[in-house]
């Protein structure tokens, strides 16, 4: 991997940021043109009480003067403040990061390894009843909506059964501390976290069979077939190895998307992270945190492309790059 390309790469990811930026800020800005307006709607205030307002909320000036103030103290990781809890707009997401985090992290890591599993099955027997069951249970959960299936898991598991929690991160009741908060905790994740790995999984089988299919023309199965392995030594050994490399780059791209796109399934479960966050922020409406939000979404992103770009060759000394 060459020096230019790793520059090309970086630069480019830093671009795609500033635009991002730029059109984070003129997005919400000129949407709403004055925020102090709509949220003190039927209150009497007076001039000065409203100028006093709109500066601390940083919406003095000109637009080009507030833009110039934006990316200042964007720069210095000043997301502004709050208009429903008058905190810095970092420090509430810094709060609620870990726990999307974590329900992220966890789904990304089940639904990849049933995904890939199911994958490799469907393609080494394309054709077969359990290709074309495996196929079609991939397509069906890929397409479902995380939602909705997030509400008929809650209702089935949650309010019919009472097997799992309806909300939250842990029982306000309870007073564990420790490793029994941590398992009570585990257990308030459990169905979020299913949902958003079932809803996921059926991409991760789709490319992980496709990838099969395409190795299983290779030459080399063909040579390893004729050495005398075994038909599932060829497929550990060889297909399987040189067919994992789309998911692992997969694998760093889906993680940045699916940080921003758990909004609708913690919203549902009421898991307090950066998703319910930001279906709060949208009642407000409060602009400054939709914006900060809008950025570490959109940077989550940025940044998960650059290292699925950087990682692949890495991992494929066959791709050569200028």
């Amino acid at each position: 991997m060459s020096v230019r390309f790793v520059v090309g790469k970086v630069l480019g990811a830093f671009a795609t940021l500033a635009f991002v930026l730029v059109f984070n800020f003129f997005l919400f800005r000129v949407v709403e043109s004055n925020p102090v307006a709509t949220l003190y709607r039927g209150r009497n205030l007076t001039d000065a009480q409203r100028d006093e307002l709109t500066r601390q909320f940083g919406l003095d000036g000109s637009k080009l003067e507030q833009f110039v103030r934006y990316v200042e103290q964007t720069l210095q990781l000043n997301l502004g403040r709050s208009y429903a809890t008058n905190r810095p707009v970092i420090e509430e997401i810094w709060a609620a990061a870990p726990q999307t985090i974590a329900l992220v992290g966890v789904a990304t890591v089940i639904s990849m390894v049933i995904g890939i599993l199911m994958g490799i099955s469907a393609g080494w027997r394309r054709g077969t009843t359990q290709d074309r069951v495996l196929t079609s249970t991939s397509m069906a959960t890929w397409s479902t909506p995380d939602f909705w299936l997030g509400m008929i898991l809650l209702t089935v598991f949650a309010v019919q059964l009472g097997l799992f929690p309806t909300g939250g991160i842990e029982d306000p009741t309870s007073g564990a501390t420790g490793f029994a908060k941590l398992l009570d905790q585990a257990w308030h994740m459990a169905l979020p976290c299913l949902t958003l790995a079932i809803a996921y999984v059926g991409e991760f089988a789709l490319v992980m069979r496709s990838s099969i299919l395409d190795v299983m023309r290779e030459d080399y199965l063909t040579l390893a077939r004729a050495k005398g392995l075994r038909d599932a030594q060829v497929r550990d050994r060889h297909a399987v190895r040189n067919a994992l490399l789309p998911s692992t780059a997969l694998i760093a791209i889906n993680f940045g998307f699916v940080l921003s796109g758990a909004i609708a399934v913690e919203t549902v479960f009421s898991w307090p992270g950066l998703g319910l966050l930001t279906t709060e922020a949208l009642r407000g409406p409060d602009l400054p945190m939709l914006q900060g939000l809008f950025l570490v979404f959109s940077a989550s992103v940025i940044f998960f492309n650059l290292v699925a770009d950087l990682l692949y060759p890495l991992l494929d000394p066959r791709v050569r790059y200028s």
